[in-house]
């Protein structure tokens, strides 16, 4: 399967058995619909994905950036700590292309000029 999706977080590498590392994400995919009464429906569905092949992608994946992925859909059923039935959607990811970067603002610290000696102000070049 295929999907384009924006994540809602920055990804994590997680190390596993065996000193195997996963890069842990997770994706929002929107989508909308027009009902019979010609009324907009928008739906938002939200995946878990697990992408196992390099964690070296994982600096790149941070909120808001837009990806186009390839891999296969599971459900992950469990019950909470309150005894609720729970479900989650998982995407095992084979492939990952990036199609907009996040929003970042980058600060640079500046350092103030070395005081120069008189030695340095007699050179001539």
């Amino acid at each position: 399967m295929q999907m384009t999706a924006r994540l809602t977080g920055d990804a994590i590498v997680a190390t596993v058995k065996d000193d195997k590392q996963v890069v842990n994400f997770s994706v929002a995919l929107n989508e909308s619909y027009r009902t019979k009464g010609r009324e907009i429906k928008k739906v938002v569905t939200y995946y878990q994905c697990a992408y196992w092949i390099s964690p070296n992608i994982a600096p790149f994946l941070k909120k808001g950036t837009i990806v186009e992925m390839d891999g296969r859909i599971s459900v992950n059923v469990y019950t909470n700590m309150n005894g609720e039935p729970k479900a989650s959607l998982n995407f095992h990811v084979n492939s990952i292309r990036m199609h907009g970067g996040a929003k970042t603002v980058e600060t640079k610290t500046v350092e103030a000029p070395a005081e120069t000696t008189k030695a340095e102000d007699d050179l001539p070049f």
